[in-house]
């Protein structure tokens, strides 16, 4: 009878536990498509989303877990993508076609000399060389936020003057040179555009819309230009760190391909699997630092001010080219 009684008890318990985490599941679930303003086309596509969601949820609550125990850099949090796979989110988000392996372009880059001191950190933010944080929306143009977001940094150095320049125009009108608007770009081949085309357009008379239109470039709207771009040596941190240190903001691309970056909420963002030959997102570094005794590279993010760290991450640096982040480095001259 007691053995009876146990048993009914505990599948009690059990179901009361089941019932619980459902309650707190769909409360989560509801709270999170209020937030994100998230609909979907029937029962069964909206069944196979919170399949998802439940899934990533528990891939944050066990990654947060190991960050409490002192083994993780970073925590994860619900955002946007919390109902996306990670395949899904690379192939609407990730755009970057560009080779780090291939035969590179641009001028070569020669730093300062090794026994010039470099500031132990930096934040272009800080001296007004960086633009609001953008958002991409739905849209593998990735790659021409981190252009302009260069060129940007470049055109205020010179001038004095920060102007934030047309995605849109890139997308719409660089196609000839191999850019695929939201199906994908390269950041060397959007420098070489702009300097063919006699500059690019400013935010304000070109908007960025996140599709694919005819191009509307007007001469009489050009915010900036450039006279050619600087390939940064493969794999070269020490490098890159000279380039943010006196260049400005350095465009680049990494291996976004992980839920761990998707879902990334603040900390200094490392990731073993991460591969530092296939990349497939273009971001922008504006600086670098040291934080409880690890050093990191301040990234500029086209995602949204709710992602990350305000739209930006912290991504492990001198940690043998974390995801690729000094793989395609470059930066246009002005």
């Amino acid at each position: 009878m007691r053995a009876l009684f146990a048993a009914l008890l505990l599948g009690l318990t059990v179901a009361v536990q089941a019932d619980s985490f459902n309650r707190v599941v769909r409360h989560e679930w509801e709270e999170f498509k209020f937030s994100h303003n998230k609909t979907y086309d029937g029962d069964d596509e909206e069944a196979y989303r919170l399949k998802v969601f439940v899934e990533n949820n528990l891939k944050i609550v066990e990654h947060n877990n190991r960050f409490a125990q002192g083994l993780e850099s970073f925590i994860m949090k619900i955002n946007r993508f919390s109902d996306m796979t990670s395949q899904e989110v690379v192939n609407t988000m990730n755009g970057f076609l560009g080779n780090p392996n291939g035969k590179r372009e641009g001028a070569t880059f020669i730093g300062v000399d090794d026994d010039v001191p470099l500031p132990e950190t930096v934040d272009w933010r800080e001296k007004g060389a960086v633009t609001p944080v953008k958002d991409q929306g739905r849209c593998g143009s990735c790659w021409a936020f981190s252009a302009t977001g260069g060129l940007e940094g470049q055109h205020f150095r010179k001038t004095g003057k920060l102007v934030s320049l047309s995605e849109q125009n890139l997308m719409d009108c660089s196609r000839s040179y191999g850019n695929g608007g939201c199906y994908g770009g390269a950041i060397d081949v959007s420098f070489k555009y702009i300097k063919e085309n006699g500059g690019i357009d400013t935010e304000e008379s070109y908007p960025y819309t996140g599709k694919h239109h005819s191009c509307a470039f007007k001469r009489a709207d050009v915010g900036a230009d450039d006279v050619g771009f600087v390939d940064l040596p493969f794999g070269n941190e020490d490098a890159l760190k000279k380039a943010v240190a006196t260049i400005g903001p350095i465009s680049t691309a990494v291996d976004a391909s992980l839920a761990t970056f998707h879902l990334y909420d603040k900390g200094i963002y490392a990731a073993k699997s991460c591969s530092i030959l296939t990349l497939d997102h273009s971001v922008l570094v504006v600086g670098y630092g040291s934080e409880g005794g690890k050093d990191y590279w301040l990234v500029k993010n086209s995602w949204g001010k709710p992602w990350g760290e305000k739209g930006y991450i912290k991504m492990a640096r001198n940690m043998d080219n974390m995801c690729g982040i000094s793989s395609a480095a470059s930066y246009p001259l002005v």
